[in-house]
């Protein structure tokens, strides 16, 4: 019997892991094997910098990556127009900073590594669960469990059915980049997607991708290549192709923390910017303010977790409305052609 299962070793398992009293029995269950890679632009936003420093957690060096890149080109090409703006974003390697984040939980923590859970059932006040790692099951048993788990949250769709969420699919291709010139660029096309699509340098490789809605993503997203195509970009040494579900939070009732020993943390509870799809501050933050929490007491855990998030859920409203400007064609025309905080282009 354990007191806590987190499913999911991601930026928001692993800080809950790290930052739980090693008074509680704890099993971490993590997909992650040395062949799995999250699909992810791998960008490091400000807020999540921010986290870090509250932390007081320094990154090795190894986790960041060429280059380091100051601006970001949006491409409109609704509207045919393009600019530059400043971002503040780091450049890194996102497995090796999950990784890095993994290697900082203490011991006393049980960790199975390329494990999946496949089933969790609630008996009483105790929740049975089933461990599938490397073709052997076992069962296993905790009074609480925590859904880490990203988008396809299994603790999300087994008891939260009801807190319904707009799912896209995130596809990107890795290129060998033979020219090497840095770039970051961020794509709005009504035709491809009701989102945004990326490129982004990175170790001598050009990263293509974008969050596509469930019917068609393949097809949108060649259609994508097809546009960048056009601009001079080269697509002929495909290294790898990347895919899996995000959750798209619209509004505030796709926002689920849980109840009754069953919680969600990060993109799981639905705290990803419905603008950026960045979720790595939220889900370090969420499982921040988790761990403190169960570290008081276990007792009315869902309740406080459901207050003391309201700040996260604020900044969600923030960045809903923001939305329109960014997304609706006509309202985006007339901020870019503003010029507000754009910078100048750069000589070529």
């Amino acid at each position: 019997m354990y007191d806590i299962a987190i499913i999911g070793l991601g930026p928001a398992g692993a800080t809950l892991a790290r930052l739980l009293d090693k008074k509680y029995n704890v099993i971490a269950i993590d997909r992650k094997n040395s062949k799995f890679n999250k699909c992810c632009g791998g960008l490091l936003s400000p807020d999540a910098q921010k986290i870090l420093a509250q932390f007081d957690i320094c990154l090795p060096k190894d986790v960041l990556v060429n280059p380091q890149i100051f601006s970001v080109k949006t491409i409109d090409f609704d509207n045919n127009i393009v600019k530059y703006y400043q971002r503040f974003y780091m450049n890194m390697n996102r497995k090796k900073f999950d990784n890095f984040l993994i290697s900082l939980i203490s011991n006393n923590i049980e960790i199975c590594s390329n494990s999946i859970c496949e089933e969790i059932e609630k008996e009483n006040d105790i929740y049975c669960f089933t461990i599938k790692t490397n073709g052997i099951k076992r069962k296993e048993r905790a009074k609480i469990i925590i859904g880490a788990d990203g988008a396809n949250s299994i603790v999300r769709n087994t008891f939260y059915k009801k807190n319904k969420i707009n799912r896209y699919v995130s596809i990107q291709e890795w290129y060998k980049d033979d020219i090497n010139s840095p770039f970051y660029s961020c794509i709005f096309d009504k035709e491809i997607t009701d989102s945004y699509c990326w490129t982004i340098s990175k170790d001598n490789c050009f990263i293509i991708g974008g969050a596509f809605p469930m019917k068609n993503s393949s097809k949108k997203f060649e259609k994508l290549k097809e546009k960048i195509k056009n601009t001079g970009i080269n697509f002929e040494k495909l290294i790898k192709r990347e895919g899996c579900l995000v959750n798209l939070n619209k509004g505030l009732m796709s926002t689920c923390t849980g109840k009754n020993g069953a919680y969600l943390t990060g993109e799981a509870a639905g705290m990803i910017s419905p603008s950026s799809l960045e979720g790595i501050s939220y889900s370090m933050e969420s499982a921040k303010i988790l761990a403190e929490i169960i570290n008081e007491s276990l007792t009315n855990i869902g309740q406080k977790y459901f207050l003391r998030t309201l700040g996260i859920r604020m900044k969600l409203i923030l960045k809903i409305f923001k939305m329109p400007f960014m997304y609706n064609r006509y309202l985006r025309k007339i901020v870019m052609i503003s010029g507000i905080k754009t910078i100048k282009r750069p000589f070529v």
